[in-house]
């Protein structure tokens, strides 16, 4: 019954992954994404694999683990293509004002 719970609190948070992967994305902007948090969801996801691991309990939860895990990596690799984006933008943005 503990899977069972431990499966529907992963759902819930893995669905909520992919939903701000493609928020980011879109925005085309790191501003507002927090690296650290970032790190710290997957240092938890490996430690939740870890935990599963070394104590025995390979279930269907482990699965439902590294997939929210993939998915989070994901959104790390959307936030360095973000800051690629902004370092680029903010070499391309003129100080001067325009005048017509």
């Amino acid at each position: 019954m503990g899977a069972l719970f431990e499966t529907l609190m992963l759902v819930c948070f893995g669905l909520s992954w992919p939903i701000n992967m493609m928020k980011a994305y879109r925005a085309r902007t790191a501003k507002g994404t927090s690296l650290p948090f970032l790190l710290l969801i997957i240092t938890g996801y490996i430690g939740g694999i870890a935990a599963k691991i070394i104590s025995g309990n390979i279930n269907y939860v482990l699965i439902v683990y590294l997939i929210n895990l993939a998915i989070v990596l994901l959104n790390l690799g959307v936030y360095f293509r973000n800051v690629a984006i902004d370092k680029r933008s903010e070499g391309k943005i003129s100080l001067t004002p325009v005048r017509a």
